[in-house]
């Protein structure tokens, strides 16, 4: 049986989205996504709320807006998400990443 010598795989962004939204998530400190302000969707720069995307030659870009656990370190919390979320696109998607800016449009103090 032979297979084609070129496959080609499309990631629809709606996909991408989704991939980055579970690994911030999935990160403990992160409450919630914040509202992306402003900007308009684009065919390659995509937003939700709490994500917007910009994709150009096979690299992703990627701006979260979250809203943290204030009982937290702050830097230490924004840099874990960062690396989980690199790594969920690399791994799960096949893309490189170009950056991850996180935003923190706030903190919530979770009742103990």
């Amino acid at each position: 049986m032979s297979y084609p010598t070129k496959v080609v795989t499309t990631v629809a962004p709606e996909a991408l989205m989704a991939v980055v939204r579970m690994a911030a998530l999935g990160v403990p400190g992160v409450m919630r996504l914040a509202e992306v302000v402003g900007g308009v969707n684009r065919v390659f720069r995509r937003g939700q709320e709490g994500i917007r995307l910009r994709v150009e030659d096979q690299q992703v870009e990627v701006d979260l807006y979250l809203i943290l656990d204030g009982n937290r370190n702050l830097r230490e919390l924004s840099r874990n998400v960062q690396q989980q979320v690199a790594r969920a696109i690399q791994e799960l998607v096949g893309m490189e990443v170009s950056g991850i800016h996180i935003h923190i449009e706030d903190v919530e103090y979770p009742a103990a």
